[in-house]
């Protein structure tokens, strides 16, 4: 009869509703992993908070605490942590006593190992609420166990343990989600078995930060203010930081699998960035219009490269790595403990405008903030000491959501006084006073109108409440999730073997640290001391030509981005030829993922690109509409085109929609793409064609043993492609061989073995059609990273 004894002492110091009210039913909330640290820094202390506040709701609620350990011993350790949770400050001590009493008695802890403990547990649950006499109204499972576990635990809970129909089940999941997109779309899909995407609440702890979750809020709110500056034309840049002065120690194994970038910015500053950045939505508070608002951010964030980013490591990583890990000596680590990131976005309100995330471990300071910096646009020809400082045109202007700790230790925004004064809730926000003892970044806090919050709470207590209220908006989504690694996955993948620069730590780092913007990517600002550099063995992207021929023609081989970056150099150097020789540069691409990365690094490093004359054809296209997302035009638009200046009568994109229809052949279609090749280009002979291989030896839309475009004419055909989308329409091989130059780029390991074949077969197109590829100027070069040469 615990519960009904604990019921009874509520209504009996009066923090309970009468009885009436008190049929809203019963929650039982269970904290898997109930000894961790987590559980012990942040979640009991959570729960506890959410009771005080809960304890007048009408619910009446047990917790769980459980463990693989056995009963005893995992009893004792459980105990031992709620025995020292505490109360706000302004919680009356009497108030305080009585409520930790019942929390404590509420509590028990379960050994759930096994099949047979969940099911226990269940009935344990549905007995408990039969002698009370209670409804059941929801469970929440906390997961606060490592990722690998939640397959089996999802499966127990699925199969024994859910509530009664009626009652819903939440079920919350702690980060990491997941280590790339694969292994994410891997463990979401597995989830997906057991659970509904509603059910499902995964955890961002800075969700619950108060200042990152009143970003939406304080938008939304200050509309009149923010629309006409919240843009391009008006902010200079957008940061998000977070600065930590401990190390990785005694996290060495996570930090090993996981490093900064995974830790931190694809989570954290990732979603503090979405909130600054995406469109508003017209309910700031509906989680389905946050999400699709979110995920068209996402969409419109240029692919990262390696030199999107800057890495470093502090000096002590590799020795904590060497004995937490028993590694040994002369282990070097190339995992990185500081990142500083530069993202740019496709919208039109944010063209041009770099968005910087930093994060660091070893640093100066512990902070964490959100920066919008406004471009400056007065000039002050009087001295700054004859006018109001505080709402001078010439101090810098800024808005700041300030996470905590720094200088001013405490959540806060911060609005320059000369943007505007902010509207703020006057019910959780209140106006702090202007103290100029104080500074953030370099200007006194009397610059500013600076809010915190009526009363601070942890981002655990905020994100527990709001699990309870079935607050989604606080959390993330399958899709939101896979967005996200999509968009890290490539940065991580292209600097996996790249070492990181050494960092001494704390203050002693100096500038060694700072990056600076150059070509389109980021830089360390300053040279890296030799003392600080371990010695080493030759790193692989120091090894470069392997071979310099390839069937008989050209060869050039390097690491994927190198590879790229120097493709994009010879694709700009023929461009300019070209021009120099003509007046013009036609140019004939291929779609695919291949070239994805050409065509990005074209648009950022290639200014001097003549794209004035440059005439842009397809290689091929897939009958769809062109804005299908297998549309190879739709792609070359998204990662090209959109970035560029080519004149829009120069893009010719296939006609593979007529009438209506899709490569009808009596549409005509072909006949028609190689007339405008013949009215346009000097005797139908394309200045450069870039090919890609598919894994069967396919070139363009020409697979093998297909019966149009291997032989005859040089023209424009219809094909069939073995895989979906079937229908194609491309360019035929002789009018493919009758280009001035032909390069063929080839990426990734999936590609090795047709490599290997194609470096033993002879000219047999109709069996590889990539064989057939003989350019009658004699002017072919593979371009082959490592990966497809080497496998």
């Amino acid at each position: 009869k615990m519960l009904g004894r604990v019921l009874c002492a509520v209504l009996f110091v009066g923090t309970f509703p009468s009885p009436a009210a008190a049929s809203q039913g019963h929650i039982s909330v269970v904290l898997l992993g109930a000894t961790g640290d987590l559980a012990k820094k942040y979640l009991w202390q959570g729960l506890f908070q959410l009771y005080m506040d809960q304890v007048s709701s009408g619910h009446s609620f047990t917790f769980h605490g459980a463990a693989l350990a056995a009963l005893e011993p995992g009893q004792r350790l459980m105990f031992d942590v709620l025995k020292k949770l505490s109360c706000p400050p302004d919680e009356a001590p009497d108030r305080c006593a009585v409520l930790k009493d019942q929390f404590l008695k509420l509590s028990q802890y379960h050994q759930l190992k096994t099949a047979e403990n969940y099911t226990a547990l269940s009935r344990e649950i549905e007995t408990l609420l039969r002698q009370e006499g209670l409804k059941e109204a929801g469970r929440i499972f906390y997961f606060s166990v490592p990722p690998f576990a939640y397959t089996e635990i999802a499966r127990h809970i699925n199969s024994s343990c859910r509530p009664p129909a009626g009652a819903w089940l939440r079920v919350v999941l702690e980060k990491p989600f997941g280590h790339d997109l694969q292994s994410a779309q891997q463990l979401a899909a597995e989830l997906a078995g057991f659970f509904r995407e509603e059910e499902m609440y995964r955890v961002d702890h800075y969700l619950g930060k108060q200042a990152v979750a009143h970003i939406l809020p304080f938008r939304d709110q200050n509309r009149q203010f923010l629309d006409p500056i919240w843009n391009q034309h008006h902010v200079e840049r957008v940061e998000v930081v977070l600065k930590e002065t401990v190390d990785a120690k005694g996290r060495t194994s996570f930090y090993e699998q996981y490093g900064v970038i995974r830790d931190v910015l694809q989570n954290h500053l990732t979603e503090a960035l979405m909130f600054l950045t995406m469109e508003l939505p017209a309910n700031v508070s509906s989680a389905q219009e946050v999400v699709q608002h979110k995920l068209q951010a996402f969409q419109l964030l240029w692919g990262l490269e390696r030199s999107s980013a800057v890495l470093g490591q502090y000096q002590a990583y590799d020795s904590q790595v060497q004995e937490e890990l028993q590694e040994e000596w002369g282990y070097v680590s190339t995992t990185p403990t500081f990142a500083g990131v530069l993202i740019r976005s496709d919208s039109l309100r944010w063209e041009g405008v770099p968005f910087l995330l930093t994060s660091g471990k070893a640093l100066d300071e512990r902070v964490g903030y959100a920066r919008v910096l406004f471009k400056n646009r007065a000039y002050c020809p009087q001295s700054g000491t004859l006018r109001d400082a505080g709402h001078s045109p010439c101090k810098p202007r800024q808005i700041i959501f300030y996470f905590g700790h720094g200088v001013l230790n405490t959540p806060a925004v911060l609005v320059s006084r000369n943007l505007f004064q902010p509207v703020m809730p006057k019910d959780s926000w209140k106006e702090a006073e202007a103290r100029s003892d104080l500074h953030v970044f370099g200007q006194p806090l009397s610059d500013f109108y600076m809010y915190s919050p009526v009363k601070e709470r942890d981002a655990y207590s905020v994100l527990i409440s709001n699990i309870y209220h079935g607050r989604k908006d606080f959390f993330i989504t399958t899709e939101n999730l896979l967005a996200s690694w999509a968009f890290w996955t490539p940065l991580l993948d292209s600097t996996s073997r790249q070492p990181p620069r050494i960092y001494p730590g704390g203050v002693e780092n100096q500038q060694l640290l700072d990056f600076e913007m150059v070509s389109g990517g980021v830089a360390f600002t300053l040279a890296e001391p030799a003392e600080l550099l371990n010695p080493g063995g030759q790193m692989p992207s120091d090894f470069r030509a392997v071979q310099s021929k390839f069937r008989q023609s050209p060869l050039v081989s390097a690491w994927a981005e190198d590879l790229i970056s120097q493709l994009a150099s010879d694709v700009e150097e023929a461009a300019v030829r070209s021009v120099a020789r003509s007046g013009q540069f036609h140019l004939a691409l291929s779609g695919g993922s291949s070239p994805a990365g050409l065509f990005q690094r074209l648009a950022r490093h290639h200014f001097g690109f003549p794209w004035q004359h440059t005439h842009v054809w397809l290689v091929d296209e897939r009958c769809v509409p062109l804005t299908d997302s297998e549309s190879n035009f739709l792609g070359l638009h998204r990662h090209l085109l959109q970035r560029v200046r080519v004149p829009y009568f120069n893009i010719h994109p296939m006609p593979v929609h007529l009438n209506r229809r899709l490569c009808v052949e009596e549409d005509g279609g072909a006949e028609l793409y190689a007339k405008d090749i013949e009215a346009l280009v000097a005797n139908a002979s394309f200045d450069l064609v870039l090919l890609g291989v598919g894994t069967d030896g396919h070139t363009a839309s020409l697979f093998p043993r297909s019966e149009n475009g291997l032989e005859g004419a040089p023209t424009v055909v219809l094909t069939e492609s073995p895989v979906k989308p079937h229908q194609r329409m491309s360019l035929s091989l002789p009018l493919i061989n009758r280009a001035r130059q032909v390069f063929v780029l080839v990426l990734g390991k999936g590609k090795h073995d047709i490599t290997t074949l194609l470096s033993r077969v002879g000219h047999e197109p109709r069996k590889w059609p990539i064989s057939g590829v003989s350019p009658s100027s004699g002017q072919l070069v593979w371009y082959m990273d490592y990966e497809a040469l080497l496998g």
